[in-house]
C-alpha cells in the first residue's frame, strides 16, 4: 500500500490499519509529492477538498485500487470520489481497527495474493475470545456473534439497540463484512450529530438551488451506498416527516433528492441504531409505528459491558497494548487491584468509557505498568459496592453527566485536540462540537 496524507497522526493510525489488514506500506508521502507508484496494489488518498479528486483520478487511470479518506464529512464529496474511481472512502477520525475493517476486502480482490495474506480482519477471529472486530468471549457477546452470523446474509433491516458506547457501529460493520455485499460501500450516518435542517440532504442529497447554500447538486448517503450498507445510527433522532420519507424508500426503493422532481433508486440494505428504547419512543408518538415495524425486522441487542463479566479485561489489556503501541509507550500490564477495580465498576459509558480511561493513562503516564493513581478519579476510589457491579443510589448519576465527564476526560487526555479525542470516542467530531455548544447555550460552560 502507498498512503497519500499530509497529517502525521493520521499517518501512524493508517500504518497500524494497514500491518493489521495483513498489508505493507511502501511509501507515506504528502499530496503534493505523490506519484504513481507501481509497486502499490493500493493507494489510501487523503481527499480534504473537491481539488484533491484529480489525485484520484491519476492512480484510477493507471490501475491502481484508490481508497480515498477525508475530514470533510461531506457525502457529495464521497459520492465524487467513488464515481471518479475509488473504491471506498472512509471518514476520519477512524481507529486502527476501523480502518483495517474496511482495507481487508482491498486484498481479497487480489489474485495473487488471495491465497497468501491473512483472511480479512472481519472473519479473522471468530474464536470464543472474539468475533471479527469485537473483542470478549462472555456468553452474551457469544449470543450476538452467533446473531450477527445468522442474520448477515439476509437482505432484511437489522434494528440495534444497546447503550451509547456498547459498539452498535461495529455490529453493523460485522453485518456488512459478513454479508453478500460485504464488496459494496457501507456508508455511516449518526442522525444525532447532524442538523436536522440538513438531515434529509445528508441522506437523500439535494439540486442545486433547493436552498440556501446548496450551490451545486450532491449525492446523498442512500446513492453512496447503492449496492451496499447503510448504517442510520441514533435513527431515534429523526423527525416525523422524514421518518414518512425513509419508509417510503423502504417500501419502493425509491427517492427524490432535495429540490428534485426526478424519482431515484438506490438498492442498499439498511441497518440502524439507537441507544434509547424504540418500543417507549413508539408509545409516546415520537417514533411511527409503520417505520419501526418495517426496520424492526432482525434485532440485535448488545449488552452493556457490566453484563460482559471478564471481557472488560480483555477488552482493558487489548486497548493497553494497541495504545502503547500507537503513543510509543511502554506499558504492558495493569496492577491488580487495577483489575479489579475495572471488574467492580459499573461503566456507564461501556466500551467507549473503558477506552478512554485506558488510553488517559497511557498519554498522561509512565511505566510499564498501569496502577490505581492513574486512573480517573471515578475509578480510582472505591464506591463502597461489596459486590460486582453493585451500585448506591447517590452513586448513580444522570447520563447527560455522564456522558460529559467522559467527553471532557478525553479531550483534556489529548491535549484540547478534539479530532483525536472524536477519533479516541469512535464518535464525529460534530458530535463533541454540537455537546459543548450546548453546554455553552445552557449557561455551563466547560
Amino acid at each position: 500500500m502507498l498512503l497519500v496524507d499530509d497529517d502525521p497522526a493520521s499517518l501512524r493510525v493508517a500504518t497500524v490499519a494497514v500491518a493489521t489488514a495483513g498489508g505493507e506500506v511502501v511509501a507515506a508521502l504528502a499530496p503534493s509529492a505523490a506519484g504513481v507508484d507501481r509497486r502499490a496494489d493500493v493507494v489510501v488518498i487523503d481527499v480534504p477538498h473537491p481539488r484533491a479528486l484529480a489525485l484520484v483520478e491519476r492512480f484510477v487511470a493507471a490501475g491502481v485500487t484508490v481508497v480515498a479518506t477525508s475530514g470533510a464529512g461531506s457525502v457529495g464529496l464521497a459520492v465524487e470520489a467513488m464515481r471518479r474511481g475509488a473504491v471506498d472512502f472512509v471518514l476520519k477520525p477512524f481507529t486502527p481497527e476501523t480502518f483495517a475493517r474496511r482495507l481487508a476486502p482491498r486484498f481479497a480482490e487480489r489474485p495473487a495474493a488471495r491465497d497468501a495474506l491473512p483472511r480479512p480482519v472481519a472473519d479473522a477471529d471468530t474464536s470464543p475470545s472474539g468475533f471479527g472486530g469485537f473483542v470478549g468471549g462472555s456468553e452474551a457477546m457469544k449470543a450476538v456473534y452467533d446473531q450477527i452470523a445468522r442474520i448477515a446474509p439476509s437482505k432484511a433491516p437489522v434494528f440495534v439497540t444497546g447503550e451509547s458506547g456498547a459498539g452498535k457501529e461495529l455490529c453493523a460493520e460485522a453485518l456488512h463484512a459478513r454479508s453478500p455485499r460485504a464488496r459494496g460501500p457501507f456508508v455511516a450516518l449518526n442522525c444525532g450529530a447532524i442538523p436536522r435542517e440538513l438531515m434529509e440532504s445528508e441522506i437523500f442529497g439535494h439540486v442545486r438551488g433547493a436552498f440556501t447554500g446548496a450551490t451545486e447538486d450532491r449525492a446523498g448517503a442512500a446513492e453512496a451506498a447503492a449496492g451496499g450498507t447503510l448504517f442510520l445510527d441514533e435513527i431515534g433522532e429523526m423527525e416525523l416527516a422524514l421518518q414518512a420519507k425513509l419508509l417510503r424508500f423502504l417500501q419502493t426503493g425509491e427517492f427524490r433528492r432535495v429540490g428534485d422532481t426526478r424519482a431515484r433508486r438506490a438498492d442498499i440494505r439498511i441497518v440502524c441504531a439507537t441507544h434509547r428504547d424504540p418500543f417507549a419512543e413508539v408509545a409516546a408518538g415520537r417514533f411511527r409505528q409503520d417505520l419501526f415495524y418495517r426496520l424492526h425486522v432482525l434485532p440485535i441487542r448488545l449488552p452493556p459491558l457490566r453484563e460482559r463479566g471478564e471481557d472488560v479485561i480483555r477488552l482493558a489489556e487489548s486497548f493497553l497494548a494497541r495504545f502503547a503501541a500507537e503513543e510509543g509507550r511502554a506499558f504492558a500490564r495493569f496492577a491488580p487491584d487495577v483489575l479489579e477495580r475495572f471488574r467492580a465498576y459499573g461503566w456507564p459509558g461501556n466500551v467507549r468509557e473503558l477506552q478512554n480511561v485506558v488510553r488517559r493513562s497511557v498519554v498522561l503516564d509512565d511505566g510499564e505498568t498501569v496502577t490505581l493513581d492513574m486512573l480517573p478519579p471515578e475509578l480510582a476510589a472505591p464506591r463502597g459496592a461489596s459486590a460486582p457491579f453493585a451500585a448506591t443510589e447517590a452513586a448513580i448519576e444522570p447520563f447527560h453527566v455522564q456522558e460529559r465527564r467522559i467527553i471532557e476526560s478525553a479531550i483534556a487526555a489529548f491535549g484540547g485536540n478534539l479530532a483525536r479525542a472524536a477519533a479516541a470516542l469512535e464518535i464525529s467530531p460534530s458530535t463533541i462540537y454540537r455537546k459543548r455548544e450546548r453546554w455553552i447555550a445552557d449557561g455551563d460552560a466547560a
